[in-house]
């Protein structure tokens, strides 16, 4: 009896432990449960966190690309050539000084030819890219524009040669690789093939890799989202953020690729940004002015014009005058007369009575004294004057 009771007490002590194990096991079982449950939540709080992130992200960008206007202005000769010039509110995008050359249309009556027309105008248009002039202003300085439209013969738009001057200056500034959408066969351009190319700093060819390029809105939709595709001179067209009207000529800023975007990506700007980020002169514009007043009057730089030159072998030497009026300024013209000078456009406009065209100036040079021949052509003058005020006035 003895030993039966020492053997079933053994069996209840194993029973015991095997239950003690088992609990064990389920209490184990219990919290690692536990743990993967906290572990989820914290999971999905976290996703949740990112997800708060990135919408603030998007929020951000979006009310930062609200922040940029786009408004498009029309050109010279057809509605295809036109700009975007857009508002950028920003404090720490510096902005750079400006030059302004304005030259009569006149100047290519001069000439005895088309063909020499042409090559006049391209003269302009390669000194003003070597000096890194900002603004054309193509003006009327025989006064037709006035006489016609009192006739009531003509009711908008200045003189032929004016007219045909700013054209090839526009079609030698555009790269290469717009100009057929943007210019339509005419005979201002008929002999413009054999004019030297300007070469500038954003005519780029397909293999360049840079940050900006011109560019041309296409007909062709995006396939997904908003924005609208631009040619930019690359192989496939460019996405960028903004609805714009097709055949628009726009400045775009590339966006680096990612690793998953098959698409370049880019963002509309202003054309003077990228001479104003990277210090990159980006061409020039062209204006034209039915008279010499326009050229002041209608100004697209907030508060004028603040440095006034004109040219004149009337004008003061240019060794006498002090340079360091020259040298400060923010948006600086200079301004040239036509074959007989800036007296003959000031009587011409009937709009300012003025008699001496020095009172409209705040500088009045005479910038080849003792020169040679009697009489200097305009082309002739544009190509010294920016060369003497190159270091003064500090160009380029």
């Amino acid at each position: 009896m003895a030993s039966f009771e020492v053997e079933s007490n053994d069996n209840n002590e194993i029973k015991n432990n095997k239950k003690r194990k088992n609990q064990n096991v389920e209490k184990g079982k219990k919290k690692k449960k536990l743990q993967e449950v906290v572990e989820i939540d914290e999971g999905l709080e976290t996703e949740e966190v990112i997800k708060t992130i990135k919408k603030k992200k998007k929020h951000v960008e979006t009310t930062e690309a609200e922040k940029v206007e786009v408004t498009i202005n029309n050109s010279i000769e057809s509605s295809k050539t036109t700009e975007i010039n857009d508002k950028v509110k920003s404090s720490k995008v510096r902005q750079l000084p400006t030059v302004s050359i304005a030259v009569p249309g006149s100047i290519l009556d001069n000439a005895q030819s088309p063909e020499f027309r042409t090559y006049l105008a391209g003269q302009i248009a390669r000194a003003a890219c070597i000096y890194k002039i900002d603004e054309i202003i193509v003006f009327d300085d025989v006064g037709e524009q006035t006489n016609v439209m009192v006739a009531n013969k003509k009711t908008e738009g200045g003189s032929k040669t004016c007219k045909q001057l700013a054209v090839i200056l526009q079609y030698l500034e555009c790269p290469q690789y717009l100009r057929r959408i943007l210019f339509p066969i005419h005979n201002f351009l008929k002999y413009t093939g054999v004019l030297n190319p300007l070469d500038a700093p954003h005519h780029f060819r397909q293999e360049d890799n840079v940050p900006f390029r011109e560019g041309v809105v296409s007909t062709l939709p995006p396939k997904k989202g908003k924005g609208c595709n631009v040619d930019v001179g690359l192989r496939k067209h460019v996405l960028v953020d903004k609805c714009l009207q097709p055949y628009v000529r726009v400045t775009v800023k590339l966006i680096p690729n990612s690793d998953d975007s098959k698409r370049q990506k880019g963002i509309v700007v202003a054309p003077s940004t990228p001479k104003n980020e990277s210090g990159i002169y980006w061409g020039y514009t062209v204006r034209n002015a039915e008279s010499i007043n326009e050229v002041f009057t209608k100004c697209p730089y907030p508060g004028g014009y603040d440095l006034k030159i004109g040219t004149s072998d009337k004008g003061i030497d240019i060794d006498q005058t002090d340079h360091t009026q020259l040298g400060c300024f923010k948006h600086a013209l200079i301004c040239f007369g036509g074959v007989h000078g800036l007296e003959a456009a000031l009587e011409a406009d009937q709009s300012i009575d003025e008699e001496n065209p020095s009172t409209l100036f705040d500088v009045y040079l005479n910038t080849c004294p003792n020169q040679g021949s009697r009489t200097i052509r305009t082309e002739e003058a544009v190509l010294i004057t920016l060369a003497e005020l190159r270091s003064k006035m500090k160009l380029g």
